[in-house]
């Protein structure tokens, strides 16, 4: 058995941050692909650069960072644009994942929960999840509730939603469901009832242990997760 990932994901405005907030109270190990993606498009790097090549430099803030409320509107009214722009950042996104994988690896989790927004859109990652988690909630309080947040009124909101993976297309990859929809209280529980499950599974390997062995340096820690995760 091994460290095994558990892909997150869910619609715009689904609640998927409550449900992060609760994992990590509950001391999940979780990566946010959406904090990685920030930190990547940083001034001087690598997809900063390539971005201001192919988007220019209006969608810049005064302070070099890129607008992501700018860049947002072009990428959800312009599927091709939307393609390019993951082009530019998935590599790079997904780079920085698997060095935190390694983190959590070497300190002996059983599990890595990987936050990401476009997980079922990206089926190729869904192949190195061992479970994935769709959090979800009804249209109507979906519509609502990225209203309330972005301040987009009724047709810019439906067009962001619609822009997304329809959520029965989304079910098909799932192995769990968390149904947002309600209360706080009511997410708390599924979310520890999933807590629970994933405690439960065997699909775990005690790192500390491989690392107490005579011949697993760090090198052959590196070796295989890089196989495990890669091949």
């Amino acid at each position: 058995s091994t460290m095994f990932l558990v892909g997150l994901s869910g619609g715009i405005a689904s609640g998927k941050s409550t449900v992060v907030a609760v994992l990590r109270e509950l001391g999940c190990a979780v990566i946010d692909a959406d904090v990685i993606a920030r930190q990547v498009v940083q001034p001087h790097s690598k997809a900063h650069q390539q971005i201001l090549q192919h988007f220019g430099t209006e969608i810049l803030l005064e302070n070099g960072e890129i607008n992501r409320e700018a860049l947002g509107n072009i990428i959800f009214s312009q599927p091709e644009k939307r393609r390019l722009l993951n082009s530019i950042t998935h590599p790079e996104i997904l780079k920085e994942m698997l060095k935190q994988i390694l983190k959590y690896f070497v300190l002996g989790y059983r599990y890595v929960i990987l936050d990401i927004p476009l997980l079922f859109e990206t089926r190729g990652l869904t192949g190195f999840m061992k479970y994935t988690v769709l959090v979800y909630c009804d249209p109507p309080t979906q519509l609502v509730r990225l209203m309330k947040r972005s301040g987009l009124g009724v047709a810019e909101a439906e067009a962001r939603i619609g822009s997304q993976l329809p959520l029965e297309e989304m079910r098909k990859w799932a192995t769990h469901v968390i149904d947002n929809s309600g209360d706080r209280e009511s997410t708390r529980r599924q979310v520890l009832r999933l807590h629970a499950r994933l405690e439960d599974s065997l699909d775990f390997l005690w790192a500390r242990l491989a690392v107490g062995t005579a011949l697993a340096g760090f090198g052959g820690l590196v070796f295989l997760l890089i196989r495990h995760f890669i091949s």
